[in-house]
Parts: C-alpha cells; sequence; structure tokens
C-alpha cells in the first residue's frame, strides 16, 4: 500500500491509498473554495448521561445528485469534484459537512471505488485488503489526535437507510467521547468479569461456536453469527477468533482472510431478497475498543452487518417501542435469519 498525502483548496486533508507503490499523486485541487465552517458543539443529555452532536449546518448539505454530478467521483471530462486526481483506488478525505469537527472530533469520507455504480460486495479482494489497510491507517492516526477517545469506521448502503449519496463510500468518525453503545459494552464487560472471572466476548463467542445454529460463516481466522438476541431482522456479528482491541491488532492471517469472509457476507445480504429486487439496505459498523477507558484490553474488535429490510418490500422502523424506550421488537428469529443466511452462500 502506498499512501499520498494533499490538501483540498479548502484546507482539508485527503489521502490516495494506492495498490501499487510506484503510483504519482500529483494533482491539485484549484477549484474557488471557501474555507470550511461549522457550528458543531456537543451537548450532552443531564437525564441520560449521553451526548448530541449539534451540527445544523449539514442541512445544507449535497444531497442525492444525479450520477454526472457525484462529488465522490474523480475529476474526469472537465468536472472536478472533491477527489482532484482523474481515477483512484481508496480515497479518504474530511467531510466537508461534519457531524463532528474540531475541538468536537472529526469526521472523514472513505471512497471504496471509482465506480459510481458499484457497490462494496463488487470489489475485488485486493481492493478490500486495500479499504481495510486504509481503515486501519486511520484508526491508528486518529488515536494519536488529542481528545479523541473512539473511532468509528463504518458504511450506510442504500436510499433506504437514508444515505444522501449514491457513490459507494463509508464514514469514519472521531468521537472525543465513549460513545453509549460502548459505554454499555465495556459495563457488561466488567459485570461478567466481577461475577464469573471471565471475558464476556470470549464468552459469547464459544457458545455460538459449542451451538453452531446461529452460525453463519467459519474461517480460519473470523467467525461470523447472528447474536442470540439480534435487533434487527438480519444482523450478523463478524469476529476475529484471536481477541483484539481495535484494527490495530489484528495479525497477518486475520488481514489476509478478512477481504474473501467480509465480501460473501455481503454478497449474502444481497442475495437475501431475490437478485432482480433492489439492493438490501445495511449498515456496516466497526466496534473498536476506546483508547483510554477502563476495559480496554477487554473489549474485542468486531464488525456488525444489519439491514433494515425484514422481508421483501417491507422495512423494519423504529416505532414507539424502539425509538421511545430503546426496546426493540424483531419480527424475525435469529436462527430463521442465519439459516437463510447459510443458504444463501454462493455457488
Amino acid at each position: 500500500m502506498k499512501k499520498t498525502a494533499t490538501r483540498l483548496a479548502d484546507g482539508r486533508e485527503l489521502l490516495y491509498y494506492d495498490c501499487r507503490d510506484d503510483t504519482v499523486r500529483e494533482v491539485v485541487d484549484r477549484r474557488p473554495l471557501d474555507p470550511v465552517t461549522t457550528g458543531s458543539e456537543i451537548r450532552r443529555d443531564p437525564l441520560l448521561g449521553d451526548f448530541v452532536a449539534i451540527a445544523s449546518h449539514r442541512q445544507e448539505r449535497t444531497y442525492q445528485p444525479p450520477p454526472g454530478e457525484c462529488p465522490l467521483c474523480p475529476s474526469r471530462d472537465g468536472r472536478v469534484s472533491e477527489i482532484p486526481a482523474a481515477d483512484y483506488d481508496v480515497v479518504v478525505f474530511e467531510n466537508r459537512f461534519p457531524s463532528l469537527a474540531g475541538d468536537f472530533g472529526r469526521c472523514e469520507v472513505v471512497c471504496f471505488t471509482p465506480d459510481h455504480h458499484a457497490s462494496f460486495a463488487d470489489l475485488d479482494e485486493e481492493q478490500t485488503a486495500l479499504v481495510l489497510d486504509a481503515w486501519t491507517d486511520r484508526t491508528a492516526a486518529l488515536a494519536a489526535r488529542p481528545g479523541v477517545e473512539q473511532v468509528f469506521c463504518f458504511e450506510n448502503r442504500g436510499a433506504d437507510i437514508g444515505v444522501t449519496l449514491g457513490h459507494p463510500h463509508g464514514q469514519i468518525y472521531a468521537y472525543p467521547f465513549v460513545t453509549p453503545r460502548t459505554a454499555l459494552m465495556l459495563r457488561s464487560v466488567d459485570e461478567h468479569r466481577r461475577s464469573t472471572g471471565g471475558n464476556l466476548f470470549d464468552d459469547v463467542v464459544a457458545r455460538e461456536l459449542a451451538q453452531r445454529e446461529r452460525m453463519v460463516l467459519m474461517g480460519e481466522e473470523w467467525l461470523a453469527f447472528v447474536p442470540y438476541a439480534a435487533h434487527w431482522p438480519y444482523e450478523v456479528h463478524l469476529y476475529p477468533r484471536r481477541r483484539v482491541a481495535d484494527l490495530r491488532g489484528l495479525d497477518e492471517a486475520a488481514r489476509a482472510e478478512f477481504p474473501r469472509i467480509y465480501l460473501e457476507l455481503l454478497r449474502r445480504f444481497d442475495r437475501l431478497f431475490g437478485i432482480s429486487g433492489p439492493p438490501t439496505p445495511y449498515i456496516s459498523a466497526w466496534h473498536q475498543a476506546p483508547f483510554h477507558a477502563p476495559g480496554r484490553d477487554d473489549f474485542a474488535l468486531h464488525l456488525e452487518l444489519f439491514t433494515i429490510r425484514r422481508t421483501s418490500g417491507k422495512l423494519k422502523y423504529l416505532a414507539g417501542s424502539e425509538s421511545g424506550m430503546s426496546v426493540f421488537i424483531n419480527d424475525v428469529q435469529p436462527e430463521s435469519a442465519a439459516r437463510r443466511l447459510r443458504e444463501a452462500a454462493s455457488q
């Protein structure tokens, strides 16, 4: 992998990640852009104790442009975009409309491919490995920034999820606090350690290996299963067999196998509701340990992949119980979901 750092016309950082070490990146962004100004702030809810990002400037962000005006495509044929080069492998750059900025964190965009009409599942294993390298590199770089407590790499795919840009891309958030979801996990891990002396993540994985009925994929280095108490109709958790706290801890064997396992999972999701229908909307989310929180060494890196589609043509909406009380009601039995995902295997 070769990484080349540059700046966009408004001062934002942009990084090219290339498969070839001899790739040269010298194109300059000459757009007449004003410096980015944001009104991002973090407010703490006194009743729940969690944090809310207030980012009213995001009302003006680009929304569902036609393919010919996509800001994530390369700059070609006289049209300039957020990416000055005429082609690229993987690109990461600071979001022009960030949810978190300045003293309140950082938001980055990750473009997986220059092909506007592709999806992550269309990538080959070499390109997927490069995306993993980029996620890992950005996790390491953002971990070194003052005030960053946690890094979250994720992808939202599909209009039903709410994406504003159709180009295959993800995001990376660097939070100045430990997120509520992670704080709950750390609390459960601590309680489990105190009551049993064991590691909660290890015990969860061991149970799934023993029972097998919710297991979806088993590799030499990775395991994928539907969780016992899945929140979403089709939800898979992907764990490396050797527990590590974040992406930086993956060894070469785990990094080498990841592309094959992850691409197979994504392709199974796309086959769940028939190959002739619209692509399956999903969220893919890396759960990484906070950098300074107690219990970091007990945390287990894992990827959560889920769809809000519960059956063909029907979505799972977060209604009263879910949105009002955070009590999920799942329409699909986890064991049935796992069985369908096993049946959707590539031939």
